[in-house]
């Protein structure tokens, strides 16, 4: 609010003392006002409060699958855009290497056929009659080229908006055993725990094949891809032992229908320090 006071002419000492009594008046209601105000701020706080529940709820990330491999030129742009992936919270970023390309001149350290299989058994899924690099698969939902940003973040929004929320995973290290939580709503089916574990990142300078002379930067690649478990709408509550499981970045829990159909839960707990 602005006020405005008179101080030109002869009316200004004639007007002092009843402009002061406005002054008063209007100082006090302004003050009233203020009280009001805060009183107002403090019970709209005390209710924001008391709607805030004590341990807050997160949706399940969506899962991004990389088929990738470093005899693959066409792969580094897609692995790029899967390290800026890994930094969302919203996103369970990962990359599988395979072994088909190896024969052209670079074997791939990560390269696992397992991880082959599991792509043809998404070929076969959506239909495909081939593989390819670099190819991204969305919460086994769909896929895309890996390298076209934005058909895979237009599929990302699409899938996170219309998935129905699944059942909830919790992780937590206990000693060299990761304990495993799944509960939620009776299922409509049975669906696969997948055990994953990973490491956070390797750079590695390649000596021939189709990116010979490059530094390849690979993010959160993953070295062992184990069923554990399956959950059909009862709780599960497991121990998984890392004895003997590579990766130093972290692991995470994927609950999956089965015959590798839609991803409907995961979580990931990464490594202290990775």
């Amino acid at each position: 609010m602005r006020f405005h006071m008179n101080q030109g002419g002869h009316g200004a000492r004639a007007s002092l003392t009843s402009d002061s009594a406005l002054s008063a008046v209007i100082l006090t209601l302004l003050a009233m006002f203020k009280v009001v105000l805060h009183g107002i701020g403090l019970a709209a706080l005390a209710v924001s409060w008391l709607a805030t529940p004590a341990v807050a709820e997160t949706k399940s990330p969506v899962v991004v699958e990389l088929f990738t491999s470093q005899g693959c030129s066409s792969c580094p742009p897609a692995e790029a855009f899967l390290g800026e992936l890994a930094k969302r919270p919203d996103v369970l970023a990962l990359e599988l290497h395979v072994d088909y390309w190896d024969y052209i001149g670079w074997k791939d350290p990560f390269g696992s056929p397992a991880y082959v299989k599991r792509q043809r058994a998404y070929g076969a899924s959506f239909g495909e009659r081939y593989v390819y690099t670099p190819q991204m698969v969305i919460n086994g939902q769909d896929h895309e080229v890996g390298s076209k940003r934005y058909l895979v973040e237009k599929k990302i929004s699409l899938i996170r908006g219309s998935t129905a929320p699944g059942p909830t995973v919790k992780l937590e290290k206990v000693g060299d055993s990761v304990r495993v939580k799944v509960s939620g709503d009776k299922a409509t089916g049975n669906y696969d725990i997948f055990f994953v574990t990973f490491d956070a990142k390797h750079e590695t300078k390649i000596l021939r094949g189709e990116n010979r002379g490059e530094t390849l930067v690979n993010t959160n690649i993953v070295r062992a891809w184990d069923r554990v478990g399956r959950w059909s709408g009862d709780p599960v509550d497991l121990m998984v032992s890392l004895a003997g499981k590579k990766g130093d970045g972290g692991c995470a829990v994927i609950v999956q229908a089965a015959n590798q159909g839609p991803i409907v839960a995961a979580s990931m707990l990464p490594y202290e320090g990775s």
